[in-house]
């Protein structure tokens, strides 16, 4: 599916111009008046970037921003102002933007601009994918391969699992081997990897959440 390049702004005339110019560069392109427009119309699993004006009426582009955090995630902004400052330009990049550039930029700023925005899109769409692959794995396991699992991430040797369960360390050892064939893993730290990546236990410490 070809990126669609959202542009947002109440700039008729510079939304017209701006709608042109990546055309021109063989880009699908959208264009909204407003935040409310653009939002009203979005579509969470659409790939592309999204230029968004800073001020405008309605929705302030912050606000749009806060908004597509909740719906589409993993939909990159490029910020676009004439009235940019400091304070507004940190918000929005701790916010996730990954650009902000002053309407005067030049078109080559502006190209670079969506260039990054859409291969980190690319980058978070596949790691996106990898980790809903992963759950899905996980949700995979029966009710007591889960039990096993959760211990087994957690560094209890097969005795101490079968101990915690009221279960031979026989059959541990048999769970054990079907947590892993149904993950796809050939050994524990790759299972415990797995759990990291999917929040069970923390990323760096390895020890349990919650």
């Amino acid at each position: 599916m070809k990126p669609v390049i959202h542009i947002v702004d109440d700039d008729k005339s510079y939304r017209t111009a701006t709608a042109r110019l990546l055309s021109a560069h063989g880009l699908k392109v959208e264009a909204y008046e407003s935040g409310d427009q653009f939002l009203a119309g979005l579509s969470a699993c659409e790939p592309g970037c999204v230029l968004l004006d800073l001020q405008m009426p309605g929705q302030s582009g912050l606000q749009v921003q806060r908004r597509l955090c909740e719906l589409a995630p993993l939909l990159p902004v490029v910020f676009l102002t004439g009235e940019g400052d400091i304070k507004a330009s940190v918000e929005a990049m701790k916010a996730g933007a990954k650009d902000f550039l002053e309407k005067s930029s030049t078109a080559a700023a502006l190209m670079e601009a969506i260039d990054r925005a859409l291969i980190q899109y690319e980058r978070q769409l596949a790691e996106h994918d990898r980790l809903q692959a992963q759950r899905t794995l996980v949700a995979g396991l029966s009710p007591r391969e889960a039990e096993v699992f959760r211990l087994l991430i957690r560094g209890r040797l097969n005795k101490q699992i079968a101990y915690a369960l009221g279960i031979s360390e026989r059959t541990v050892k048999v769970h054990r081997h079907q947590v892993m064939e149904k993950l796809g893993v050939r050994s524990l730290a790759e299972a415990v990897s797995i759990a990291a990546n999917i929040g069970l236990i923390d990323q760096d410490t390895a020890s349990p959440v919650g």
